[in-house]
């Protein structure tokens, strides 16, 4: 099975990416993080996303706040899926999530909502499911279990109107 590669432009982002990396543990996907900012130390984002493929990588996970140039600089130089989580630093997060969404045409940056550090965790599964039937069942029992809640949430509600 492919890993999955988390950088953030910050380590003051790890609150929100935490979460991704708790989705990846729950299903039993193997993963990396690292810190490389786009600005201040992109000879090493750049050099991680050339060289993911062979190491084993699968999907590139890129958090980022304010000018948010990490996702789409590492999906410059990767033919890899690169999942992009804006990070609500300034401007409620609209600023990184424009940024990220906002990529020019042949660079895509598939794109969650601020801080939905949990949905990327989750992309980058249903990703990695193609190509892993055990993984592709779980995230399917995963999916069953989220109808079951819902049902079970109505229930309770409707328990309570009567």
């Amino acid at each position: 099975m492919y890993k999955v590669g988390i950088i953030m432009g910050s380590d003051s982002d790890w609150e929100v990416v935490k979460k991704a990396v708790e989705v990846l543990k729950e299903f039993g996907v193997e993963y990396e993080v690292k810190v490389a900012s786009a600005h201040r130390t992109p000879d090493k984002a750049l050099n991680f996303a050339r060289s993911a493929l062979e190491k084993g990588f699968g999907v590139i996970i890129a958090a980022a706040g304010m000018a948010a140039h990490l996702p789409g600089v590492l999906a410059a130089v990767t033919t890899l899926p690169v999942i992009g989580i804006p990070i609500k630093a300034s401007l409620e997060g609209i600023d990184s999530l424009l940024a990220i969404a906002q990529m020019p045409p042949g660079v895509p940056v598939a794109t969650v909502g601020i801080n939905a550090a949990k949905n990327a965790g989750l992309l980058a599964v249903q990703i990695l499911s193609l190509s892993d039937e055990s993984l592709a069942q779980k995230l399917y029992a995963y999916k069953e279990k989220l109808a079951l809640e819902v049902e079970e949430k109505e229930q309770k509600l409707l328990a309570k109107l009567s």
